[in-house]
């Protein structure tokens, strides 16, 4: 009885050392593009930093132009393990939106978010 209670009292112990916290959303911290930022080279950069950790193959971006996905970016599956990062050819000109959803870690929180930009030439 005595190897129960202390069995119990270690997965107890252990349970809220692991922290039981509550599902929290992600936080954009910073972004490229930044919103209402202009493009105008070959290539285009999309990084977003946020304030948690981010579960990469369970995240996504995708770039739209109203309601019309015109771009999905695959996310770099090794990049930082707070960020989100893709690369893509850039768009035709005209405005546009990158439209990401991202799963937290460890609780698994989904998040998502717009970022207006502009493709100029």
């Amino acid at each position: 009885m005595a190897h129960l209670s202390r069995s119990l009292l270690v997965v107890t112990t252990a349970l809220m050392a692991c922290g039981l916290a509550e599902a929290r959303p992600l936080h954009v911290r910073n972004s490229v593009p930044a919103a209402e930022t202009i493009f105008d080279g070959r290539n285009t950069q999309y990084v977003l930093h946020f304030d948690g950790l981010v579960d990469h193959g369970a995240s996504s971006m995708e770039v739209t132009n109203g309601e019309k996905v015109v771009e999905v970016l695959v996310p770099i599956g090794d990049s930082e393990p707070d960020a989100l990062a893709a690369s893509a050819p850039t768009l035709t000109p005209g405005r546009y939106q990158l439209h990401w959803r991202a799963k937290s870690v460890p609780d698994g929180e989904v998040s998502e978010g717009f970022i207006s930009f502009l493709v100029a030439r």
